[in-house]
């Protein structure tokens, strides 16, 4: 038998805008989509290639968070086996400057710890 329990979460609590940003882009696969994304629309085959160690239906999952979130568009064109192309939106296109600076600190930081 199981106890139900309820959690009450105080909406009133004002979040700070790394948290909110924290809330949007968690986890790995969304940082690395977005990588992948900066530059150039991607088949979902091509981001699943990119990203192996992602399952389908993890990949899949979030790239709709993303779309959701209006930083990915998802186009789907009209053909047999049907074609569908991710790319940044607009407003996804504002993440660059930080997945670049996000890059510079992660090659810094493996050069630094090359050693360990």
């Amino acid at each position: 038998m199981t106890k139900k329990i309820d959690i009450k979460i105080d909406e009133n609590i004002i979040k700070c805008p790394v948290e909110t940003a924290i809330d949007v882009l968690a986890g790995k696969w969304k940082i690395l989509i977005l990588w992948y994304l900066k530059d150039e629309k991607k088949r979902f085959n091509e981001l699943q290639k990119l990203l192996p160690r992602a399952t389908q239906k993890m990949l899949i999952q979030k790239l709709r968070e993303l779309e959701e979130d209006g930083i990915v568009h998802r186009e789907v064109y009209p053909v047999v086996p049907p074609k569908v192309e991710y790319s940044l939106t607009t407003y996804g296109q504002s993440l660059k400057p930080i997945l670049k600076q996000l890059y510079i600190w992660g090659d810094i930081h493996k050069k630094n710890n090359a050693d360990k």
